[in-house]
């Protein structure tokens, strides 16, 4: 099979396709073959060395949409010919830019029907981490007041999304251009970062997610109230001075790091059947076409997720 994979860590030009073995589904296993792989932030980051995967070669990438090939002793939730999405377990389970992977069953959740493989592609690594962010770790409940930073980015647009579809009043940071789009997601209030400090602008809001980090945890404890929670997903760590001035404000600061979610996948799915959760795709790309998908991403100018397309078109 085709896979996408690098000898060194560097930049975009290191990519390079490869044949490798197509893997064999063990128990508990299913093998997929990958019709759609998104991409996000950390695959560049491992790419070019500020990952926790050590030094090469390696196959990146963490979200997956497909289908079925096969099934191992005592996988019974999925047979060939199922279409699913998932993401593979982060960190170390990568390999998503090949034309197949396997993993454990409960990895993924059934495809949702009403939307193509390059949509469900976009969705598990993000969706999972505004889901774990927003309802495990910081319990979102109709009603509150949520802050998403970095609103329009891969995370936080999902992230508006998912606040929204649980009867919270989402307030999102975003450069101004941006704001049309958000509001189309479900949006209540918008603040231009590059012109008002969001810091004295808002207040009162039950819980705050942190997309960027710098100095930005440490601001946005300011806008909390009493019991809130701000819950990082840049810090590998929760830094200790965060976590004393959480202390002393009465709030709470949390991190999460993503981990696969079969309940969790079944809910987003959930969610994108109902119409009410979608992935704002930025560019579809061949396989081939990898290094400049990182590349583009590395802008850091794309709106919503970029796509790899591995596989042969998916039916809706």
């Amino acid at each position: 099979m085709r896979a996408i994979s690098q000898d060194v860590l560097g930049g975009p030009e290191v990519l390079k396709e490869i044949e490798v073995p197509v893997p064999t589904p063990g128990p508990t296993e299913v093998l997929v073959r990958v019709h759609a792989a998104g991409l996000n932030p950390t695959d560049w980051k491992h790419r070019a060395g500020g990952g926790m995967l050590g030094r090469p070669p390696f196959v990146l990438g963490w979200d997956v949409s497909g289908v079925v090939e096969a099934v191992g002793i005592g996988a019974s939730l999925y047979q060939p010919g199922d279409e699913v999405f998932g993401m593979l377990r982060y960190p170390f389970a990568h390999g998503a830019f090949a034309e197949y992977v396997t993993a454990p069953s409960r990895t993924f959740a059934r495809k949702p029907a009403n939307v193509d493989h390059v949509q469900a592609g976009a969705l598990p690594l993000a969706a999972l981490t505004a889901w774990q962010a927003l309802v495990d770790a910081a319990g979102l409940r109709s009603g509150h007041r949520v802050l998403v930073h970095a609103a329009a980015g891969g995370v936080g647009h999902l992230a508006v999304q998912i606040a929204k579809a649980r009867g919270a009043h989402v307030i999102g940071t975003a450069s101004e251009p941006k704001h049309d789009l958000l509001r189309s997601l479900g949006a209540d209030e918008l603040i231009d970062y590059r012109t008002v400090d969001f810091a004295t602008a808002v207040k009162d809001v039950d819980i705050v997610l942190d997309t960027i980090g710098g100095d930005y945890g440490q601001r946005s404890l300011e806008t909390l109230r009493p019991g809130g929670t701000l819950v990082s997903i840049v810090l590998s760590r929760l830094d200790e001075q965060l976590a004393a001035r959480a202390d002393e404000l009465g709030v709470r600061a949390v991190n999460v790091l993503v981990e696969p979610d079969h309940a969790a996948m079944k809910a987003i799915a959930a969610l994108v059947e109902a119409g009410k959760l979608r992935a704002e795709i930025a560019a579809v790309l061949p396989m081939e076409e990898a290094a400049e998908a990182h590349r583009l991403g590395e802008t850091g100018r794309t709106t919503g997720k970029i796509v790899l397309e591995i596989g042969p078109s998916a039916k809706k």
